[in-house]
């Protein structure tokens, strides 16, 4: 009875706590879907509003980590009139685990005077003052979400097609067989470990997939290419590649399959290769034969190779286009000075900027120096 009471008392301590720091603004949660499938697109939406107009009210926020989900903000919305400050947060949240699972915050509250903001921006760009914040860290409540299994052996969440391509069906002894398989639509992006049996008797050579992704708040649109090539010295059947999928829309599975596929490889006519003449004199072997083999093998390196480096090339430049689709990205390009760039950055509260952020303040609020173009050029080279 006591360890109970004494856990009520720290409770309402912790709720009196955030009640009183809470005081100056009020705030509202919204999920589109309090009981998604697993690994189902959910979008999270918070307006923050000033209630008390006597401060100039600013906020540091974003989702706590955790392997139990997979969070990323689509878009920050504020009107800041220093003492009317209203902010819309929009978050695309997939969950990664079953069961019942807590959406955590990070809140920091942080307070200052007119006076303050007025001494800060006085002087000369060479005596620009600190500006005095008073920062409240604020404990809001989590949110919970009840996360429902998937159907048995379900490998992909969402609505995807399927498509492949194999380059021939002919081919030599250890010739390699270039194909790949794309997989694209909305939904979870469709990484998978193999696309292929682990007990196939054959050579296969894989690549890094190829990634093109894009979130928005209908969800996330993705195309994974996978490069492949097959090899071997005897003809084989490829069997039936199955994927089973699940699409949350409409609550049903599905299968993505590749169909068989059987290659005829060749062998080289043992009575070309051996030459019947003891010439030149017994005991001495002729290897013409097998520089002509390494040749044909080294041109079918070189055709292996110029498929991987195109491959490459798709990857270099779909990366390039997933950055172009990035808002955050936008927004710092679109800053034109020190002090959109610095409100930029605080508002998205990640670690990785806190030495650009020191930099811009220093500059704007001390005595250092903005290489303004510099200092945005190094946040775009962070941003993945």
């Amino acid at each position: 009875m006591k360890h109970n009471l004494g856990k009520m008392i720290k409770l309402f301590i912790a709720l009196s706590f955030t009640l009183l720091a809470a005081e100056d603004f009020s705030y509202d949660f919204h999920l589109d879907k309090q009981d998604p499938y697993l690994k189902e697109a959910v979008i999270l939406t918070l307006d923050l509003k000033q209630s008390n107009h006597d401060i100039v009210l600013m906020f540091n926020f974003d989702l706590q980590k955790s392997d139990d989900y997979f969070f990323q903000r689509l878009d920050t919305k504020e009107t800041d009139t220093h003492h009317n400050t209203q902010i819309h947060y929009i978050y695309l949240i997939y969950p990664l685990k079953s069961g019942e699972i807590k959406l955590s915050f990070d809140l920091i509250k942080k307070v200052t005077t007119d006076d303050s903001v007025a001494y800060s921006f006085s002087g000369d760009r060479d005596n620009v003052k600190g500006l005095v914040t008073t920062d409240t860290q604020i404990t809001l409540p989590p949110l919970s979400l009840s996360v429902k299994n998937l159907p048995v052996n379900t490998a992909l969440v969402g609505n995807f097609s399927l498509t492949h391509s194999f380059t021939k069906h002919e081919a030599k002894a250890y010739e390699p067989i270039p194909f790949q398989v794309k997989i694209e639509g909305s939904g979870y992006p469709p990484l998978l470990d193999t696309l292929l049996p682990t007990d196939l008797n054959i050579t296969v050579f894989k690549e890094t997939p190829i990634v093109h992704s894009t979130h928005s708040k209908q969800g996330t649109k993705s195309s994974v290419i996978y490069p492949m090539a097959l090899s071997s010295d005897n003809s084989f059947t490829l069997n039936p590649i199955t994927i089973k999928a699940f699409d949350p829309k409409t609550v049903k599975s599905y299968e993505l399959t590749v169909p068989r596929q059987h290659f005829n490889i060749s062998k080289a006519d043992v009575n070309i290769l051996v030459d019947k003449t003891d010439n030149p004199k017994p005991l001495e072997s002729d290897l013409s034969w097998l520089s002509s083999i390494l040749a044909t093998l080294f041109s079918y390196l070189i055709v292996f190779a110029a498929g991987y480096l195109t491959a490459i090339t798709l990857k270099w430049k779909k990366k390039i286009v997933l950055q172009t689709d990035d808002p955050f990205r936008e927004k710092i390009e679109t800053c034109k000075n020190e002090r959109a760039l610095l409100q930029v950055l605080m508002a998205t509260n990640n670690k990785k900027f806190a030495a650009s952020i020191e930099k811009l303040e220093n500059g704007l609020y001390g005595k250092g120096k903005i290489n303004f173009k510099k200092v945005k050029q190094e946040i775009l080279e962070k941003i993945i």
